[in-house]
């Protein structure tokens, strides 16, 4: 396994959830459906701990969790041009196309962290010694709830757009109710949507 590219990973790793916890501030208050709301600020709670849990990980690297990097300023950009979106969207005056407009960026976001964390799951399988214990740990705390923040908001995303369009939609998604974790079972929720409408 290449090191610098791995400790890029857990480098831009890090700075993604940094800017997590700025998206689900912001989404918090673009959410207009109390469930929503509540559901975020949950992931946003999740994703200062995650934040936390990163910055450990660096440490067991040997890694300077503020060391600079042209990838993270990358990463620091996408963060910052999602809460820009969602900032727009709330000034425009239309709570709840803003609310759909944090459903997008949020879905967006968590697609990236949840290959972070995929990616970060399969180094730790190939590395040995106190660094794989560091990484393994981490990654079992945070993978379930990294699922679960793509899928469900991924549902949420879903509905609200189609009861936008003035069509039943299934709040909260059936996605929550299955408690979903996977993607057979974001496969299965959506079937379950479309069925019940």
């Amino acid at each position: 396994m290449k090191q610098l590219q791995l400790n890029d990973l857990i480098l831009q790793s890090l700075e993604h959830e940094i800017g997590g916890v700025q998206v689900y501030r912001t989404a918090v208050a673009c959410a207009v459906n109390e469930d929503l709301k509540e559901e975020w600020s949950k992931y946003l709670a999740q994703t200062e701990t995650h934040v936390e849990i990163l910055t450990e990980v660096c440490h067991a690297f040997d890694l300077d969790p503020e060391q600079p990097l042209p990838s993270r300023d990358v990463v620091r950009t996408v963060g910052e041009g999602l809460v820009k979106a969602m900032q727009m969207a709330r000034a425009a005056g239309n709570p709840e196309a803003a609310q759909l407009v944090a459903c997008e960026c949020v879905v967006l976001a968590e697609t990236k962290d949840h290959l972070n964390w995929e990616l970060l799951g399969k180094c730790a399988r190939k590395l040995t010694g106190p660094r794989a214990k560091a990484l393994k740990e981490a990654y079992e705390t945070v993978e379930d709830q990294e699922d679960e923040h793509l899928y469900h908001t991924k549902g949420w995303c879903r509905e609200l757009w189609i009861k936008s369009m003035g069509m039943a939609a299934v709040l909260p998604p059936p996605e929550e109710d299955h408690h979903v974790k996977t993607a057979i079972g974001a496969a299965r929720a959506e079937q379950a949507s479309a069925k019940s409408r």
